[in-house]
């Protein structure tokens, strides 16, 4: 390193993104380093895939830590910005580790808040729109307190985003610490996973193989799906900004679970049937963003269609090795709407 590039190294800005591994936090560490930033990656693997984020491992400004945030978080030097993405994000992972679930909303959450506020940074926290519950309003606003079960299979979930929003605020007011909360709405692109039980992944996925689409409920249950580039651009926006209060980032566009599945049956040109399931406990029956805050505050909106979405996608799913596809366990295999 030559003294230039030690003088641009020291001068450059220190995020630690955790959950770094994973579908959106893989995407957050391309767009740091595009912004040349030095990235603190950290990923405890649990669900992340290290594939996601081995292209990056040769630059001189990304590290990698394996690490469990609801352990114990040590990194030395200095921290500008923290991003804490690190949870199990699909409903059939946080179904299968329903204690690291809680445990990465608390205590990694509180791990994480106490660095920040060690390291003078600013600290962004990925909630979600399951605090919303299964909502009694359409679309739901930022002031929508919630409908939520704090006891049924999916609040080991929601109750933890829901605590990790409290605790963030909390250090807010009481220690001055700068926060940012992002409500993050469906999500989907490149890198995810075909068999995390989340619903466009499951019918690609069903698709691929052959399988007819399954649909739980009547399908008139609705969701609004973001493209992931479009999600980046929000958080980005978000943790730059003065605003300290939760805020919606996700695409309003609404579509029914029939819909979408007559929707991917199109995309893939395949001829399978629609068959409908048992809805399953506290499956929400909708769930769109009002982001008015978004637009006024960030001068934020989606711009990627779900029609431009879905075909980048779909051709990221179709290029993945036969093997990945069929380690679905589709025989038995239950899908969410989310």
């Amino acid at each position: 390193m030559n003294a230039d590039q030690l003088v641009s190294s020291q001068q450059r800005k220190r995020i630690l993104i955790t959950g770094a591994a994973g579908f959106l936090g893989s995407h957050l560490c391309d767009r740091f380093i595009k912004e040349d930033f030095h990235v603190v990656a950290m990923d405890n693997l649990i669900t992340g895939d290290l594939q996601n984020i081995s292209h990056l491992f040769h630059l001189e400004n990304f590290e990698f830590y394996h690490n469990d945030v609801s352990k114990f978080v040590h990194v030395p030097g200095k921290i500008d910005y923290i991003l804490h993405f690190a949870s199990p994000a699909s409903p059939i992972d946080y179904l299968k580790i329903p204690i690291q679930t809680l445990k990465v909303g608390s205590l990694g959450t509180h791990n994480l808040l106490g660095l920040a506020k060690a390291k003078g940074a600013r600290m962004l926290i990925a909630s979600t729109s399951e605090v919303y519950g299964d909502p009694s309003v359409n679309p739901q606003p930022e002031e929508y307190w919630g409908n939520v079960n704090p006891v049924g299979p999916r609040g080991v979930y929601d109750e933890a985003k829901r605590f990790q929003e409290a605790m963030t605020m909390a250090y807010h007011t009481f220690h001055g610490l700068e926060t940012r909360i992002v409500r993050i709405f469906n999500t989907y692109g490149p890198r995810m996973r075909l068999n995390d039980g989340r619903v466009l992944p499951a019918f690609i996925g069903q698709a691929l193989r052959g399988e007819d689409l399954t649909v739980f409920g009547d399908g008139t249950q609705t969701r609004s799906f973001c493209y992931v580039d479009d999600l980046i651009e929000g958080i980005y926006r978000l943790l730059f900004s003065d605003y300290a209060q939760p805020v919606n980032i996700g695409n309003p566009e609404e579509i029914t679970m029939m819909d979408f599945a007559e929707e991917i049956i199109r995309l893939t040109g395949t001829t399978q049937k629609i068959i409908c399931k048992e809805l399953p406990t506290d499956d929400p029956k909708q769930r769109r963003p009002d982001i008015t805050k978004a637009r006024a505050l960030l001068g934020w909106e989606p711009k990627v269609n779900r029609a431009e979405g879905l075909k980048i996608t779909y051709e990221y799913f179709r290029s993945l090795p036969a093997a990945l596809l069929e380690q679905t366990e589709h025989k038995n295999f239950v899908h969410y709407n989310k």
